[in-house]
């Protein structure tokens, strides 16, 4: 299965423009996020002139948000560009039920939300663990009229899923975004495999696979079903190998949410074929990145 074709034209055409970048992600060892930027991010946009104008508008408190990070501080958002890619790819699948892992302050929520909903998609779960970013997304989905079919969920990712599959709230997954605690990537895609809501048909789109990049994630939905199954019987880690993983990337939650508990008790499906390919692009502050888009387009159930 190919990917979309304004995906690969993105891919190769694609150049950044330094009239729209981002104010720079902090240095190492200074805080880039969770200090306060946030909830001013909500006062920026509510105080804003046009206002009135915003309400009701996804584009346009997209437009803010930009502008925020733009003209004030940084803040981790997809962007843009990166979300051009996943956005012509939701045109492309048109999913019935979005999951993303990380929501921080709603960009992709209310981008990913708002084309799921013109693709004729029910609903998008937003699973964010910190509550007051949930809180800000809320807010923002509230004030961009996206509430019938954007919905947010506080807890850690892995516990956030199995709640919504137990409660029979999240049945199949036909697009999942992967954008928060880097390590959690590859235990997360497992136990979404383990529960069935990853099967054939499943689209993923992984962000940050360049910066700060995730060779653990990149390995497993580019490895064979043989060797897949290879480690599957020998047992090994459920994707907690975090090298290649920056220091920075792999602690930045820990000083308020503490470390967070990966869901290591299931090892997945190996049997499940992934067709993977790098859309390489840029962070909004222009340092090159890219999405890892992968499709699981078939089970090999032969032993």
């Amino acid at each position: 299965m190919e990917m979309p074709a304004q995906t690969m034209a993105h891919f190769q055409t694609s150049t950044f423009d330094q009239k729209k970048a981002y104010v720079a992600q902090e240095v190492e060892g200074d805080t880039f996020f969770d200090d306060g930027r946030e909830i001013e991010l909500l006062h920026f946009i509510y105080g804003h002139p046009s206002i009135s104008e915003i309400r009701g508008s996804p584009t346009r408190i997209l437009a803010a948000i930009d502008e925020y990070g733009r003209t004030k501080k940084y803040l981790m958002n997809v962007g843009d560009d990166k979300g051009r890619i996943v956005s012509e790819l939701i045109a492309d699948v048109r999913p019935q039920t979005m999951v993303e892992l990380g929501g921080y302050v709603g960009y992709s929520a209310l981008l990913f939300g708002d084309a799921v909903r013109k693709a004729g998609g029910k609903r998008y779960f937003s699973l964010e663990r910190n509550p007051e970013f949930a809180a800000v997304i809320m807010s923002l989905v509230d004030l961009a009229g996206l509430s019938d079919v954007v919905k947010i969920f506080v807890g850690s990712s892995a516990e956030s899923i199995k709640r919504l599959h137990a409660e029979g709230h999240l049945k199949h997954i036909d697009l999942m975004f992967l954008d928060h605690y880097k390590p959690a990537y590859t235990t997360d895609l497992k136990l979404c495999e383990h529960l069935q809501l990853v099967t054939p048909g499943t689209v993923l789109a992984a962000d940050n696979v360049i910066k700060p990049g995730n060779p653990p994630y990149l390995e497993y939905v580019r490895s064979s079903v043989e060797k897949k199954r290879e480690q599957y019987n020998e047992s090994q880690t459920n994707g907690v190998e975090d090298s290649g993983i920056g220091d920075r990337w792999k602690n930045q939650y820990r000083q308020r949410e503490g470390d967070e508990k990966l869901s290591t008790e299931v090892k997945g499906n190996p049997n499940l074929i992934y067709q993977s390919k790098l859309i390489n692009s840029f962070e909004p502050t222009g340092v090159p990145d890219g999405v890892e888009i992968t499709r699981c387009i078939g089970e090999d159930k032969a032993l």
